[in-house]
């Protein structure tokens, strides 16, 4: 089977960063799927992963945390999917991705695909919609549904997390939802996934919220530079409020957050497959629900540019944008030549 991956660290300009490659199919294990990947999107964890985790000598590492495709085998405990159903899934850092022809996943992190959305517009969505909803509804444990007076502020909303962040806050809660972004593009991106306001986090945020008459928040969700925003984090939290990130800041204050006794909260999507955690299906409940959300309307496509099909060159160009900070949305490729 065709296969993008890496056998050395390497800066994404160097012409053996990523290969093309013929590698032996996968086989399924009793609770796999063997999934024939049609399209795949590119995260910010596969650069981080590229520029960090060396392959043993000799061999091969592959990429890719977010794929669509059929299913042409099952494993032996596997229940949920038979061969032939369209899928959706983020898979786990802990096995080969998803940048490969052929791909093996547990079923219990994978779920029914979109109907209403082609596989391009589908692979942008999985890794960072089980991210959104894990932070939002597990973490920070905000209440679906209803009307509340509380205010969530998502830092860097017009990433690929914050793209569908700000859509499941807007259509799922009661929340007023405040998305930053630093670019009249990206703001304007935020605006249309349903922000109520959004203000730039290149300026101070505390003034940034009091000019939209919102001066401290019950959530705020950091996505990016963490370090760099945690004072006015700390400033704009409401007292006993909640603050989740993702990002791996340098160390920061913890402290800042005491007197108003704010919760911390780290969301990792790849937790529950990595720890084999005894609720692991739940990954699987989420994209399923995150499908019909799909099919519904209420929630759309976070894909930002198409790169055309998987091979190395098109995945470098993928990194690189990733690289620069200056994506929008997310990155998707499809099919193989």
């Amino acid at each position: 089977m065709k296969a993008v991956a890496y056998q050395n660290i390497l800066p994404i300009e160097h012409s053996d960063a990523l290969l093309d490659l013929e590698l032996p199919e996968p086989q399924p294990g009793p609770h796999d799927l063997l999934v024939e990947v049609s399209a795949i999107a590119v995260n910010p964890v596969d650069t981080k992963v590229r520029k960090s985790a060396a392959p043993a000598a000799g061999e091969f590492k592959i990429l890719g945390w977010d794929a669509v495709g059929r299913v042409l085998a099952v494993g032996a405990e596997v229940t949920l999917f038979k061969a032939g159903d369209r899928v959706w899934y983020a898979g786990s850092i802990a096995r080969a991705g998803a940048n490969s022809q052929r791909h093996v996943v547990d079923a219990r992190i994978v779920g029914h695909a979109p109907q209403s959305l082609p596989d391009a517009q589908a692979a942008a969505l999985p890794l960072t919609g089980l991210t959104a909803w894990e932070m939002l509804f597990d973490r920070l444990e905000v209440k679906q549904g209803g009307t509340s007076d509380d205010a969530i502020l998502i830092i860097g909303a017009a990433g690929g997390v914050g793209s569908i962040m700000t859509q499941l806050a807007r259509q799922l809660t009661g929340l007023t939802v405040i998305g930053s972004a630093s670019r009249p593009e990206t703001q304007a991106w935020v605006r249309e996934l349903g922000a109520h306001h959004v203000i730039d986090h290149s300026q101070p945020l505390s003034e940034e919220l009091k000019r939209i008459g919102i001066p401290q928040v019950r959530y705020v969700v950091s996505l990016t530079q963490t370090d760099q925003h945690i004072a006015q984090i700390a400033e704009c939290l409401a007292p006993q409020g909640r603050f989740g990130l993702i990002d791996d800041p340098a160390p920061f204050d913890i402290k800042l957050l005491k007197r108003k006794s704010v919760s911390l909260h780290w969301e990792l999507m790849f937790t529950r497959a990595l720890f084999n955690t005894p609720d692991m299906v739940a990954q699987h409940q989420i994209l399923d629900r995150l499908a019909a959300l799909v099919d519904a309307g209420q929630i759309r496509s976070t894909l930002g540019e198409h790169f055309g099909p998987i091979n190395a060159a098109n995945l470098k160009r993928a990194h690189a944008l990733l690289e620069s900070g200056k994506a929008r949305g997310k990155i998707v490729l499809e099919g193989w030549r």
